[in-house]
């Protein structure tokens, strides 16, 4: 196996693909056609160096993460709001005789926004839609589960705050996590997206381990990954039970305060967590110790969850989506020869 450095997301009816500089959005429309588009994105590491330093360069590239991913999605959606749009269009077409007019003699419609507008809008709703999600899984994976097993702890006669209440408090994270899985894997299109995820997993995979990148050498790929956002979630997770476990407990104050400045500190300690968790995923994506592989199993298992198997019109998309950013033959040539033939 071979790290090509590609990673992936799945979006709305389509996959993101990112090498170095390059993204692709490839997005199957609702008459069968393929559409992609690439654009670039300069990491802020290129300008300060050293924010691309190990241990510090997992935080930024989580946050960058998040960017060029909103990005994705509201591109995505905004290809199915447009199709939409223009079907309503269609019918209203159609009805034109029977419509009704408004008072200045003009047919009632709605307005087109402009592309700056667009651009406006699109802006701050990227901005707010990144910062109401990072509030939501602050308190849905941090303030609940602090406060659930400081509960419990307090009902057992145990140390709130102490080793115990802070493995408590990882479990009950992990707990949450997997249920919150379980029930956004109940809506229909996050099916399909955990099915385009799946195929994103397989396309990268079929390429670092020498096959050529049709749709039949990619169907027989497994769909999990070690490099997977799944994985990263899953290890963040893991090493936030023992870094929390190290933390002496903060006592001393009123029982609310010694909380506050509990989930402070948590939070205070997420850059250093996530920069332990990037660097472990970095390692295991182009390693084969069988350790590595070992400690990757947690996130691979949770895959199962977070992926399912596409069918060949989403292989297709995820095709599309390498091709427009790598080079796979070249890749292929120099590092597998004529064992990928």
């Amino acid at each position: 196996m071979k790290n090509s450095g590609i990673g992936g997301q799945a979006v709305i009816e389509g996959i993101m693909m990112k090498n170095k500089e390059k993204y692709a959005v490839s997005i199957r429309l609702s008459d069968g056609s393929i559409i992609t588009d690439v654009k670039e994105y300069r990491s802020i590491t290129e300008k300060y160096k050293w924010l691309g330093l190990p241990f510090i360069r997992g935080s930024v590239n989580f946050i960058e993460s998040m960017i060029v991913g909103m990005r994705t999605l509201t591109y995505s959606a905004d290809f199915f709001e447009d199709e939409e749009d223009t079907s309503k269009e269609k019918k209203a077409d159609k009805s034109a005789e029977d419509s009704v007019k408004n008072p200045s003699g003009e047919q009632a419609g709605t307005k087109e926004k402009t592309g700056e507008e667009k651009g406006f809008m699109t802006g701050w709703v990227l901005f707010g839609t990144i910062a109401l999600s990072m509030v939501l899984a602050i308190g849905l994976f941090m303030l609940l589960p602090q406060l659930v097993a400081e509960g419990l702890c307090t009902l057992l006669d145990f140390e709130v705050g102490g080793k115990f209440c802070a493995f408590v408090e990882g479990v009950m994270r992990l707990v949450i996590f997997i249920i919150y899985v379980l029930l956004i894997s109940l809506m229909n299109d996050i099916k399909r997206t955990f099915m385009y995820h799946g195929a994103e997993h397989k396309s990268i995979n079929c390429l670092e381990h020498g096959l050529e990148l049709t749709v039949e050498n990619v169907r027989k790929s497994s769909k999990e990954h070690k490099r997977c956002g799944t994985s990263f979630m899953i290890i963040v997770m893991v090493i936030a039970i023992i870094v929390f476990m190290l933390i002496p407990p903060i006592t001393g104050f009123h029982p609310v305060i010694n909380f506050l400045l509990r989930f402070g500190l948590r939070l205070l300690m997420l850059p250093v967590i996530s920069g332990i968790s990037y660097e472990f995923l970095k390692l295991a994506g182009r390693s084969n110790n069988p350790i590595v592989n070992i400690l990757s199993k947690p996130g691979m298992w949770m895959q199962g969850l977070t992926t399912k198997e596409p069918d060949d019109s989403m292989i297709e998309v995820a095709i599309a989506s390498i091709e427009a950013v790598f080079d796979w033959r070249a890749f292929l040539e120099e590092n597998f020869g004529e064992k990928n033939k």
